[in-house]
């Protein structure tokens, strides 16, 4: 967990409820570290109960009001228990964060259809389905809402369908299905209902399952020559960009994927040492200007 405090006041998120899919582990415990920090009560949603219950432990021990659901993301009926059984604890919901997701690197050609179909179904449709169940406590004026405005959604995304990326076409397609649901829930939803929905695309981050799998140790050093920052971020990064989009601070952000990667999508090798940059530019110049220039004539 990073060390860095909170650019944000203890209470900027007092008396919410939000409900964090994947919140047991990863980006998704940090959300739900940093929310519960910050006066939230947290319900998070995953698959493996000992993950779950290790990490409602973790936050009950930090003082935070936390309960864990099992439930798989692709079921509608574990989405609609899940989301039921936090607005049956906490009286209300006004926060949802999608953060379950799948990955795993692997060359299109060895990518079964199953195995893309799955990545969709956890990334795509699970985040629709969650959306989809908690609408009528989310909405303005929704069961158990004492406030006459609406809820969010936050969709935890990625960047990598900006361009292309080398064995994730899986993940690729899943998440650019993400920043169009989150774009189209935003203008339904923010126009009908009052519910603001925005998206986070994290770059790489350390100590996480994502990182280990996909930038194993092996690959590490050069992912870092090419990044802008030159680091790797944190979980902690991905937690206040959610505190900023899910408070008051961002009540006025609809509709928009927020890039906190360092710049990371921008990276393209060096071709040219910096150093050499100088001197190649004079001597092209040179060339330029020692090259004959040539009279047009006339084709009349």
């Amino acid at each position: 967990m990073a060390k860095e405090e909170s650019p944000y006041k203890a209470d900027v998120v007092k008396g919410k409820v939000c409900l964090i899919t994947g919140g047991g582990s990863g980006i998704g415990f940090e959300i739900s570290t940093q929310f519960g920090k910050h006066g939230a009560s947290v319900a998070i949603m995953g698959r493996r109960k000992q993950v779950l219950d290790a990490a409602v432990s973790s936050l009950h021990s930090l003082g935070i009001n936390a309960v864990g659901y099992e439930g798989d993301v692709r079921k509608q009926e574990d989405a609609r228990r899940v989301v039921e059984s936090t607005v049956k604890n906490f009286g209300c919901l006004d926060i949802l964060v999608n953060a379950a997701a799948g990955n795993f690197l692997v060359s299109a050609e060895d990518l079964s259809p199953n195995g893309f179909r799955t990545v969709i179904d956890i990334d795509s449709v699970g985040t629709f389905t969650m959306c989809h169940e908690t609408l009528k406590y989310l909405k303005k004026g929704g069961h158990g809402r004492n406030s006459s405005r609406g809820g969010s959604i936050l969709n935890i995304t990625a960047t990598l369908h900006y361009t292309a990326s080398w064995y994730q076409i899986h993940v690729a397609a899943a998440k650019a299905a993400v920043d169009s649901i989150t774009r189209n829930l935003a203008l339904e939803w923010g126009t009908d209902y009052d519910i603001r929905v925005n998206g986070i695309a994290p770059g790489p981050i350390g100590d996480t399952p994502g990182m280990s799998k996909l930038v194993p140790d092996e690959i590490k050093s050069k992912t870092r020559e090419v990044m802008p920052l030159y680091k790797i971020g944190e979980k902690w990064d991905i937690a206040m960009a959610a505190l900023y989009l899910a408070s008051d601070a961002g009540k006025y952000v609809n509709g928009t994927t927020l890039v906190v990667d360092g710049g990371h999508w921008l990276s393209q090798p060096r071709h040219i040492p910096k150093e050499g940059v100088k001197k190649l530019s004079r001597d092209i110049e040179k060339r330029s200007r020692d090259k004959p220039v040539g009279v047009p004539t006339s084709k009349l």
